[in-house]
């Protein structure tokens, strides 16, 4: 059992508290990593750049972490630029192919060569590419 728990650690700490529901991916540059996942009966998803152009300079208010290349959105509500002290990046992430969609919750992200799109139900979200990041 302890073998079992410690060859999990890796696992759990790369994942944002311990979600009831977490999957992650990548775009098929490698620059973009997502995570979409359930905790406490609330769905997200999650995208963090590896290299960008920022188009967001001014630290979101109360922020003593990174920011700048995380974006979220929930079921509900607008896209944000994230405050973290962490990452969804992980190189063992599978590749999400251009074109190809996934869902959770009734959020989608969707892969496309400009970069990746995530929308809730009611259309709020965000988009990432490495020139430029959009909430909306």
């Amino acid at each position: 059992m302890k073998a079992l728990l410690v060859a999990m650690l890796p696992l759990l700490a790369s994942t944002p508290a311990l979600a009831d529901d977490y999957f992650g991916f990548q775009s098929p540059t490698g620059n973009i990593h997502c995570a979409m996942y359930t905790f406490d009966g609330r769905t997200e998803a999650r995208c963090d750049l590896r290299s960008y152009t920022p188009t967001y300079t001014k630290r979101p208010a109360g922020c003593e972490q990174d920011w700048g290349m995380a974006f979220g959105v929930g079921a509900a509500g607008k896209g944000e630029l994230l405050c973290v002290g962490d990452t969804v990046r992980d190189p063992g992430n599978p590749v999400l192919p251009y074109g190809e969609a996934v869902s959770l919750g009734g959020i989608s992200c969707v892969s496309s060569k400009t970069g990746m799109t995530c929308t809730n139900a009611e259309g709020r979200g965000f988009s990432v590419a490495k020139a430029k990041q959009k909430l909306f």
